[in-house]
């Protein structure tokens, strides 16, 4: 669904829609202003303030391209949980030291999420947006709130370090649900945020009375469950130029020495998931098909209980872009798991759709990581093609102690 540029003054907001922007050049295009009541025309925090002298936001838009390389918000539809980066995205500034004091909005919104004085009556609604495919537009991804019922309240709002340009520097990331509106979001609850807060609640759809009732147990997320189907070789290799780089680099790398590759794609595996554990690689002279034997590590962080071990092998494929995992390669895998062992197929190229079609149709307990994944991996722990040479420099370094230390253990075993 589309709404043209010149009805959205009485548009309301379904989730999904695209917002188109005008023809004219420059800001008078833009969309969120004309859209929404008192919305400002920039920036990735966009707060609109109440008219009651409370100095409280009415509402909140967060606003996003889905695209920044250092900074990848991200929309899990299938959950409902929404990442976003706080607005300290360079050095040389404290976290809150920002100019439209959105990780300030963040700290507030999660201490009243947390707090148990009733506060959290003082959590505006947020509006996400994500930039549309042309121009101006934009697309509502919907309404959503701070936290979410699965996530401890000490990890909904992290701060973490990062380092650009040699200079280190704090940032938030924070997580919120984007709640299961039923119906479109109407532009008389904008209005009265705004205008007359008191008796907005009237005004609100129904999972938005409930999270104010019931704080992070109200909390209904938006669920849409996807049709399982087999990804094309476009699915599975797409990615941004950065990301394209960076695997061109590792393709470039390990073209002479393919079995330097698995020591890659084990850290990869452990930086996709850090529960993905103790992994030794195998020989390759005595291969057998699996470049990896490791555990999956489920547990509640007692120290009272242990926690289950899965056993996991992993095979790892550096291939060109034209070059894809084929049937023989994944039938290899697939007859080396044994019972109640799971397989990790990780390729810099991506998966014949014929293979692909055997692991899903057969249920075959096999996880696919390919190109499009490892771009994401890369991008999420900071690794980008300016830095990606030390990344290497350190594995292969570690890859050689660990080479000798096998060495020395079979000799002294023979």
């Amino acid at each position: 669904m589309e709404v043209p540029f010149d009805e959205l003054q009485s548009a309301d907001l379904v989730v999904d829609t695209i917002y188109k922007g005008g023809n004219i050049s420059g800001k008078a295009s833009e969309v969120l202003s004309k859209l929404l009541p008192n919305c400002s025309n920039s920036g990735g925090f966009r707060k609109v303030m109440r008219k009651d002298g409370s100095g409280l936001p009415a509402y909140v838009v967060l606003y996003t391209s889905m695209q920044e390389l250092a900074w990848p918000d991200y929309l899990d539809e299938e959950t409902g949980v929404f990442r976003y980066y706080g607005d300290n995205r360079t050095p040389g500034k404290t976290i809150l030291d920002t100019p439209r004091k959105g990780n300030l909005l963040l700290e507030f919104v999660y201490d009243c999420l947390n707090s148990m004085d009733g506060s959290i009556k003082n959590i505006p609604p947020f509006l996400i947006f994500k930039k549309g495919g042309q121009g101006w537009d934009v697309q509502f991804l919907g309404l959503a709130v701070p936290g979410n019922p699965k996530i401890s309240p000490d990890k909904d709002l992290v701060a973490f370090w990062r380092t650009m340009d040699e200079k280190r520097f704090q940032n938030y990331e924070a997580f919120f649900t984007v709640l299961d509106t039923v119906s479109p979001i109407s532009r008389e609850w904008l209005y009265a945020l705004i205008y007359n807060h008191d008796e907005s609640i009237q005004y609100a759809p129904d999972v938005w009375k409930n999270f104010i009732m019931h704080g992070r147990n109200g909390i209904i997320p938006l669920i849409a469950k996807k049709i399982p189907k087999v990804p094309t070789k476009y699915d599975q290799l797409q990615s941004d130029n950065e990301g394209t780089l960076c695997l061109m680099k590792i393709r470039e790398h390990y073209l002479e020495n393919p079995y330097g590759f698995e020591n890659c794609a084990k850290n990869i595996l452990e930086k996709m998931d850090e529960r993905f554990q103790d992994f030794s690689l195998t020989r390759p002279w005595r291969d057998g098909g699996r470049d990896a034997l490791g555990y999956y590590i489920i547990g509640g962080g007692s120290k009272a209980n242990y926690p289950l071990r899965i056993d996991c092998a992993m095979e790892a494929k550096c291939y060109s872009k034209n070059r894809s995992v084929g049937v023989r390669e994944m039938s290899r895998l697939i007859s080396r798991i044994r019972y109640r062992q799971f397989g990790v197929l990780i390729t810099t190229s991506y998966v014949h759709d014929q293979a692909y079609r055997e692991v899903t149709e057969d249920g075959h307990p096999i996880l696919i990581v390919s190109a499009t994944d490892i771009a994401g991996i890369l991008r999420k722990n900071s690794i980008t093609s300016s830095n990606i040479d030390g990344w290497f420099e350190s594995l292969d370094n570690n890859d050689n102690r660990n080479f000798q230390r096998r060495m020395k253990a079979y000799y002294e075993g023979h």
